[in-house]
């Protein structure tokens, strides 16, 4: 079918549906928060009511075609990136705030609900949804759910899949399917948990249902400034390892550090080679004495100096550094490459270094800024996109710093998904059974391969093209990799 005809079968077979079929009002869709990958798709479709969701997929079933489901489009994987030959499911509309139970401590919400907008609408009832990304004034819930979102609060809150109740979706062949319940532990098999992170590839959203927990009594924020980024890492790991589980624990490098200064004046050190902000909440008298406690850990750690907020006013502009570090590093190059692995704790300090290395010799600079508490990294490769060969130099950077997380006992995503940006990472990661089950789970849920294809699993075809790279996580760290 061309893009004319398919659109019209589209509007006679859903009556009210919004489609865009004309190349210039589907520029916008062509690509999520990963702009080095553009692809337009057949169509987009905008659905404002479920049903029109499920009249769409049903007739996409029937005709065989591939469907992409898209939410806000802040996805940094290209999981959202769109089929040439298919249709590109937009959820925007659906952004309905259905329910605040404070009774039950829970939210139903359409998918399309801003991250932000759940805690500002818990707010009254002295409530907040804790998983918050970075993206969260613009990300959704409904691709919060599809790529296992996490955030500052992660480290004692839990990323989404700890925070949701049960998400309803519609299967590929149009059906309604919910999955969970109204409590924590539903009965049968725990298929929310199978499908939350399954970036689009079982189903689609289309209501959440979350949980909800209350504003603690207080909060306040630690900021510990190290002279060596060694030494910041290596406080991550001091600190859990006393036992203490702070609200938060995020690291950012010099090069991060000064541009987030530059940009919103939240008083960081400039001089420092890295800052460590650690977040405690709860009751005061508790709060007061677990501060003394991580302060004599950053101490002994080595921080050359600890500020403590004194006010929400204070903590507040402490995060705001954090929180806008991204656009901050933004400005230092033409372009940036946001990478996304996760490593355990205990080799942060080493992971770093090693990082560094390889910036120095890709002559590349990196600025780290990232969820230290759980060991999820977020190097910003800098580049510009207009030399020859830089975005070349900045993915295979990027593909060294994945392999480096796989080889330390890591994983090659934490949150931002595999989608297509890590295709190829997978395959060093996982070894072909294990490959062969998630493309089995995909059968089961999907056995035409219509929902977002090419995405998240690697074909064992592919794998065996790279030359078996698969590392085994048993022998860490690996032995062809140089300890720093």
């Amino acid at each position: 079918m061309d893009r004319h005809t398919l659109a019209q079968a589209l509007a006679r077979a859903v009556p009210g549906l919004e489609v865009v079929a004309t190349p210039e009002a589907l520029r916008p869709f062509e690509s999520d928060g990963l702009t080095a990958l553009r692809q337009l798709p057949l169509v987009a479709v905008l659905p404002d009511r479920v049903e029109q969701v499920q009249a769409v997929l049903r007739f996409c079933f029937e005709a065989k075609i591939p469907v992409v489901a898209r939410g806000a489009g802040t996805g940094l994987s290209g999981g959202a990136l769109p089929c040439e030959a298919g249709v590109l499911l937009v959820l925007a509309k659906l952004n309905r705030i259905l329910e605040i139970n404070p009774m039950r401590q829970c939210a139903r919400l359409q998918p399309g609900v801003r991250n932000l907008a759940i805690s500002e609408a818990a707010a009254p009832h002295d409530l907040f949804y804790a998983p918050d990304p970075s993206s969260q004034i613009a990300c959704s819930i409904g691709g919060n759910v599809a790529e296992n979102a996490g955030g500052v609060h992660c480290l004692k809150y839990g990323l989404t899949v700890h925070n949701l109740l049960a998400v309803t979706i519609v299967t590929v062949e149009g059906d309604l399917l919910t999955l969970g319940g109204p409590t924590l532990e539903a009965p049968g098999l725990d298929l929310l948990a199978l499908f939350t992170g399954s970036e689009g590839l079982l189903g689609v959203v289309v209501e959440v249902t979350v949980r909800l927990r209350p504003i603690p009594a207080q909060q306040e924020v630690l900021l510990a400034a190290f002279d060596s980024i060694r030494a910041s890492g290596d406080a991550v790991a001091a600190v859990i390892a006393a036992g203490i589980i702070p609200a938060g624990m995020e690291l950012m490098d010099k090069l991060a550090v000064q541009a987030a200064e530059d940009f919103v004046h939240a008083g960081y050190p400039r001089d420092a080679a890295a800052v460590l902000l650690c977040e405690l909440d709860g009751a005061p008298a508790v709060l007061a004495e677990t501060r003394e406690r991580v302060m004599a850990v950053l101490r002994a750690a080595g921080a050359s100096s600890i500020t403590v907020s004194d006010s929400d006013e204070a903590r507040l502009r402490l995060w705001s550094g954090r929180k806008n570090a991204f656009p901050a590093v933004g400005r230092l190059a033409p372009d940036y490459y946001c990478m996304d692995g996760t490593i355990p704790r205990r080799y942060l300090g080493e992971v770093l270094d090693a990082i560094a290395a390889r910036s120095e010799a890709a002559g590349l600079p990196v600025a780290n800024v990232f969820h230290a508490g759980d060991g999820n990294l977020h190097p910003l490769i800098l580049y510009d996109a207009n030399t020859p060969d830089g975005v070349a130099r900045a993915e295979a950077l990027g593909n060294e710093i994945l392999a480096l997380c796989v080889a330390y006992g890591g994983s090659v995503t934490g949150e931002h998904g595999v989608g297509v940006e890590k295709l190829d990472a997978m395959c060093s990661q996982f070894a072909p059974p294990e490959l062969a089950r998630f493309k089995a789970l995909k059968a089961a849920f999907d056995p035409e391969g219509l929902l977002n294809p090419g995405k998240a699993v690697p074909t064992l075809a592919r794998c065996a093209e790279l030359g078996g790279m698969h590392v085994h996580h048993g022998q860490l760290p690996h032995p062809e990799l140089p300890r720093l």
